[in-house]
């Protein structure tokens, strides 16, 4: 599946579900396969805590597959259930959309603002796993890659109440030297404590696009004074544009690995382009490294940190040309989509 989180156009965010190019409205669609669907969370966290018995990622899939059906089914059916409210499901319109109750069911991604898929994550965390990038990052500062980097993953907490989603303008920090940082995120999808890389596969929830936007003049600082990352990407981070299922991915996994194409772009120009498959650290190390002597509950987002050459710093040899307002920053996956923000 590929999950979003949308607002529609007359409505409060929701979950919802991508179906080709139009976004299935669960809390909509949710009486083709649960009978008590009155009153029941449809949004992101309710999917992955599953602290409602009927809403989880299960029955999302469930609710997908039963649209799936209904459009492969004659252009209009009734369905009676003796136990609830009657409702008709109908092909109406140019688009073919289906309705309950005269709510629809499908509504075209053109008609919805999405949000990141996963808007108020718990928690954030930003690993550096592509051993790229810390090479070249340490080395354009005079640095060597110190030989404890090799014993093991760490990461920096980010701020989880400034996560961005697709399109939105990301605010530049008064006197900012604004960068992206193109990478993955993985979302947690159940409780997990004191993990093995080998048990971490069944907690994820999906992946998604991970912009780590930093302020590299207050980096620059905090790296002087021997902490951080911290203020330098207190200001925001950007998540989307949809959170994919690892069943969807599956075709690009290899020893732990997503073996995708990611690319970054400014203007239109393409400044980043990286090989998922080179992180050093995968997902499974990064998550057993997060878990231990911690449980980690559903919610929590476990970024990248940015491939090798996911970065203006690297691109422009520690100089730029950094962002500025106005400027439109695109970064790319195999099958994860397109995460696009404006600098304002």
């Amino acid at each position: 599946m590929r999950l979003v989180t949308f607002v529609p156009p007359d409505g409060a965010p929701r979950a919802g579900a991508l179906l080709g190019d139009v976004v299935v409205d669960l809390a909509v669609a949710a009486p083709l396969v649960i009978e008590e669907a009155e009153g029941l969370r449809w949004d992101m966290l309710s999917l992955l805590r599953a602290d409602q018995n009927e809403v989880n990622l299960d029955s999302a899939a469930a609710i997908l597959a039963a649209v799936t059906q209904m459009l492969g089914a004659e252009p209009a059916a009734s369905i009676q259930d003796p136990e609830s409210p009657s409702f008709t499901a109908a092909l109406a319109g140019p688009g073919g959309s289906l309705s309950i109750g005269g709510e629809a069911m499908l509504l075209p991604l053109s008609q919805v603002r999405l949000l990141a898929p996963l808007p108020n994550p718990t928690s954030l965390r930003i690993y550096e796993s592509f051993e790229e990038h810390a090479i070249a990052a340490r080395t354009l500062r005079g640095a060597g890659l110190p030989g404890e980097w090799y014993r093991g993953p760490s990461f920096s907490f980010a701020n989880h109440g400034a996560v961005f989603g697709p399109e939105d303008a990301i605010p530049m920090p008064h006197g900012a030297t604004l960068d992206y940082a193109l990478g993955l995120a993985c979302v947690i999808g159940h409780p997990a404590r004191d993990l093995s890389p080998e048990e971490t596969d069944p907690v994820i929830a999906g992946y998604t696009l991970l912009n780590a936007w930093v302020d590299r003049e207050a980096e620059e600082l905090e790296r002087a004074l021997g902490c951080g990352p911290a203020k330098s990407r207190d200001f925001a981070t950007s998540l989307g544009p949809w959170l994919v299922t690892p069943d969807e991915l599956e075709l690009y996994r290899d020893g732990g690995r997503l073996h995708i194409v990611l690319v970054g772009r400014v203007n239109g120009i393409e400044r980043s382009r990286a090989a998922a498959g080179s992180q050093y650290y995968p997902f499974a190390e990064l998550i057993a490294h997060a878990s231990r002597a911690v449980t980690l509950h559903p919610g929590e987002v476990i970024g990248s940190g940015a491939v090798g050459g996911g970065t203006l710093l690297e691109m422009g040899g520690g100089f730029g040309p950094w962002l500025e307002p106005g400027d439109q920053v695109e970064l790319e996956g195999t099958a994860l989509g397109v995460l696009s923000n404006s600098v304002t």
